[in-house]
């Protein structure tokens, strides 16, 4: 780069900041960054105020380049308007937006404070779509042209294109749909349709016409249609279209809506509408329509002094297709709707729940409410006193409780008002020295216009005492009263009959010393029977090296039983860590505690013995479980062993153990992995296991087992046993394996039907290749060697013209006793395809493909019918835009002809086979 050029950079950007200090400084204030440029020109044209920004012949492409807001913008020459605000591209402007545009023409005029733009002869690429209007106007989200050229083979290089458009008006949605208005379809730029208007979706799928055909035994032929189209900026349909061909009504007809802000506090609406006709019952039409609605909307609206807008939503819905004509739901329509809003003092809410048409003869168990109204004001804190409530009401109509005689004179529902309040008050105070007390009233009362009433009231008074030298001990009385009472007229909220209870509960935890702590709770109801009384929870905690022990036990005092018993220990494990003091200071008293308790206990630092079981009442002592382990230098290297003792039968219930071993000389290339772990059932005497050796993450050895050690006398084997080795990991572009195994029998010391299995697959750039088979080999039971099983798979792209894909598959099975047991071998192709590619021309490729569906079988040695393969074949044209196909399956005497255009697959046009000629779009 030139020094004057370098020079002219520098200015510019200063030039560029000083004029942009108005724009920059606005409510919508646009960035642009000099990214190549050559000089700079400040000019006064009248009242005007620019800033012309030029190339020269250092210039790439001679072209200027500027950055907006991410957005790349190149000219010859680019002016900015200071006074108007806008920028305007002259001579070879590009528009590089970021909704995947790129926009082309001699003058375009960027509006900066609308990030709109304006331009003449522009033409727009968006993914293969290519678009030139005579005029243009973008702005955010949305492109107009008028007088407007477009085609999906403006990518392809095709002159003149296959098949174009030409509009007197296009609107173009980025990434949603093009709609266009009184088109002409031109085949070679020459016009031979006229259409009023067309809509092209974008990268939707979900928004693309779909058309299906079928053929029933009741409903004949049918069809179902879905045609996208939309209504202003905010609002995308899909048209629905059924016919029933032997159905009374024959047409069904419906809607599929969703709007985008359509009005002011609306944040979005939907509808789905549908109305279908009726079903056969059985074999019998049925006269008449089934109706699907789906009709939801859901907005904002703002209220004065509310801390944030009303938000609400309403759901309309009924469900009739495909219900039976004696489901209860069938033509019951619900209507739910509900608004929130919140105030600096309380937040309120209105619910609305009705089924319109329902059956009133049913249960009604999730209630209807018509309305529901709550209030929920903001909890009311005062030091240490805080008061929270919620008050609900409204008219609901719900299953009948059936403990109340009133309401289930009623019948099975019933309809009445309903007042809810909830409230919870609590407070709290230090009394002395390590005191503190604190009292707690939660209620809910629901209150009928029947009369009938709930309460559900919980009192609680609490004291905390904390002593010791370091307040490390603590003793808790907590004196509750709770009691509900009342029967609901309603189900849903059921609570029936009186229960008081006024339970007392002392709890007491001791930290005696570092690491322990005791604990015991006590809890007695005041009201309740001797027999009804809880038990009595002691329990110990121990954390001190080398001991970690645990244990719970309940007995209830009043019946004199031992009702849970629990227990966990360990010796040894993880020894805690003792920092070494510098030089120059001494070891505290507990350093030099705790290093002397390491050195006592050093011999455990690698091994950790531990058990744990447990009693109760109900199902006697469980099961006790001791373990020993011994870690190496690393946590990952360890080796336990373990053993399971049911102390109710007595007898031992199972052994085993695990091992890890990580080891290598370089921890990246070396790394040596092993891992086993063994079991013995002893009650089943099953032992199954596996083991595993990995080497540098990649080579794998593994063996795995199943064997009975106590099998049945007419047993043919006791269990698997198989070894392999291979390679595995993801990410890998080879990878092979190799086992050996199957059916094992301990008595006879062999396997009885043993195979050996291999496997290989490769995946590389125009490569993919799979092989696998099963060779059986003689055993105990098995006295033949042949392959059981081979099958091959893959694809190659041999250059750029010629590709080989497909699968193959060979199995023998046998029937009979040996030796005069019979052969059955069967081969198949699923497909062979072979493809050879010929560039007729810059646009155009010619496509041969040939696939082999075919199946060979031999029963003991003789071919059955059919014989010889007879393949399928197929002619491609690919134009880019467009492509046909013509297939003929010679097995089958089926030819079809189908063209296939972007966004969707091969559509046939016709189709002949041994029923005759056939249009698919018109029939079945």
């Amino acid at each position: 780069m030139t020094v004057r050029r370098l020079r002219g950079l520098r200015a510019l950007a200063l030039g560029l900041l000083a004029a942009g200090g108005t724009l920059l400084s606005s409510a919508q204030a646009a960035t642009v960054r000099i990214v190549d440029a050559g000089s700079l020109e400040l000019r006064r044209f009248e009242d005007q105020e620019l800033v012309i920004i030029s190339a020269d012949e250092d210039s790439p492409g001679g072209l200027v380049e500027v950055e907006l807001d991410g957005e790349t913008l190149r000219a010859r020459r680019i002016e900015f308007n200071r006074t108007a605000r806008t920028l305007t591209l002259v001579g070879g402007a590009r528009y590089a937006s970021d909704e995947g545009q790129d926009l082309a023409g001699e003058d375009l005029v960027v509006d900066l404070a609308t990030n709109s733009l304006t331009g003449e002869d522009v033409l727009v690429s968006q993914g293969k779509l290519r678009i030139r209007g005579e005029e243009l106007e973008r702005v955010p989200g949305q492109l107009r042209a008028m007088g407007s050229y477009f085609t999906p083979c403006g990518g392809c290089g095709q002159t003149p294109n296959d098949y174009a458009f030409q509009a007197e008006q296009l609107i173009l949605y980025p990434g949603d749909r093009l709609v266009a208005y009184r088109v002409q379809l031109l085949l070679a730029d020459h016009p031979v349709l006229y259409l009023p208007v067309i809509v092209l979706p974008l990268n939707e799928p979900a928004r693309q016409p779909r058309l299906s055909l079928g053929q029933d035994e009741r409903d004949g032929f049918t069809a179902a249609a879905d045609l996208p189209f939309s209504v202003s900026d905010h609002t995308l349909g899909t048209t629905l279209l059924r016919y029933y061909q032997n159905r009374p009504a024959r047409f069904g007809v419906g809607v599929d809506l969703r709007s985008y802000s359509p009005v002011p506090y609306v944040d979005r609406a939907d509808l789905y509408l549908l109305t279908d006709p009726k079903p056969f019952e059985g074999n019998q039409p049925q006269e008449g329509r089934d109706l699907d609605l789906d009709f939801s909307v859901r907005g904002r609206a703002p209220l004065e002094l509310a801390t944030s807008d009303l938000d609400y939503d309403l759901q309309v819905t009924r469900r009739d297709i495909g219900r039976s004509a004696t489901d209860p739901l069938r033509g019951v329509t619900s209507v739910k709707f509900g608004a929130r809003v919140e105030y600096p003092l309380f937040s309120a809410e209105l619910n609305l729940y009705n089924l319109l048409n329902r059956d009133e003869t049913r249960s009604q168990y999730t209630p209807l409410k018509w309305p529901e109204v709550v209030i929920d004001p903001k909890p009311y804190r005062s030091g240490n006193f805080s008061a929270d409530a919620r008050l609900t009401a409204g008219q609901y109509t719900a299953a009948s409780n059936p403990d109340s005689s009133s309401a289930s004179r009623q019948g099975v529902n019933i309809t009445t008002t309903r007042l809810e309040e909830q409230h919870d008050i609590s407070y709290s105070r230090p009394l002395w020295e390590g005191a503190q007390f604190s009292v707690r009233n939660r209620f809910t009362g629901r209150y009928y216009g029947t009369g009938a009433r709930t309460v559900d009231l919980q009192a609680e008074a609490r004291l905390d005492q904390r002593f010791g030298v370091r307040d490390q001990h603590s003793l808790n009385f907590t004196s509750e009263y709770i009691r509900y009472e009342g029967t609901s007229p309603f189900a849903f909220d059921r609570l029936s009959g009186t229960r008081i209870r006024a339970p007392q509960t002392l709890s007491l935890a001791l930290v005696p010393s570092d690491g322990v702590l005791l604990s015991a709770s006590h809890t007695h109801d005041l009201l309740a029977d001797w027999d009804q009384q809880q038990a009595t929870a002691f329990g110990v905690r121990i954390n001190r090296y080398p001991v970690q022990l645990s244990g719970h036990l309940n007995h209830n005092f009043y019946t004199d039983t031992l009702e849970r018993f629990s227990f966990s220990s360990t010796l040894g494990g993880q020894a805690p860590t003792v920092q070494t003091p510098p030089a120059d200071r001494p070891l505290t008293s507990e350093e030099a505690a705790q290093l002397q308790l390491r050195q006592a206990y050093a011999w455990l630092d690698r091994l950790t013995l531990s058990a744990n079981g447990g009693y109760t009442d109900q199902g006697g002592f469980q099961p006790l479980t001791l373990r020993a382990t011994v870690n190496g230098q690393y946590r990952t290297n360890n080796f336990s062993v373990y053993a399971t003792h049911d102390i109710q039968t007595p007898r031992w219930r199972e052994v085993g153990l695990n091992a890890n071993y990580t080891r290598g000389s370089d921890t990246v290339l070396n790394p040596l992995t092993f891992s086993t772990a063994q079991r013995v059932n002893l009650i089943s005497d099953v032992w199954t296991g596996n083991t595993k050796v990995l080497w540098r993450g990649q080579y794998a050895f593994e063996e795995s087992h199943t064997l009975n050690l106590d099998p049945a006398p007419n047993a043919r084997d006791t269990g698997r046993l198989d070894f392999s080795v291979g390679t595995q990991g993801s990410g890998r572009a080879r990878n092979w394996e190799l086992a050996y195994g199957g059916p094992y029998d301990l008595r006879r010391g062999y396997w009885t039907a043993p195979t050996l299995r291999g496997s290989y697959t490769s995946t590389q750039p125009g490569e993919r290749f799979r092989v696998s088979g099963t060779y059986n080999l003689p055993g105990l039971d098995q006295r033949r060697s042949e392959l059981a099983q081979l099958s091959l798979g893959g694809a190659w792209q041999l250059g750029e013209y010629v590709s080989v894909a497909g699968e193959a598959a060979y199995t023998r099975t046998r029937s009979g006793t040996y030796p005069d047991d019979i052969a059955t071998d069967r081969l198949s192709f699923s497909p062979l395809a072979v493809g050879v590619r010929w560039d007729v021309s810059p646009t155009t490729d010619l496509y041969f493909t040939g696939r082999l569906n075919q199946v060979f079988t031999w029963v003991d040695g003789e071919l059955q019918p059919p014989g010889g393969p007879l393949p399928v074949l197929a002619v491609t044209l690919d134009r880019c835009c467009w492509a046909a196909q013509f297939e003929a399956d010679l097995l089958l005497k089926r030819y079809r002809f189908s063209v296939g255009l972007p966004g969707s697959g091969f559509n046939t046009l016709l189709e002949r086979n041994s029923s005759g000629l056939a249009v698919p779009l018109l029939t079945p």
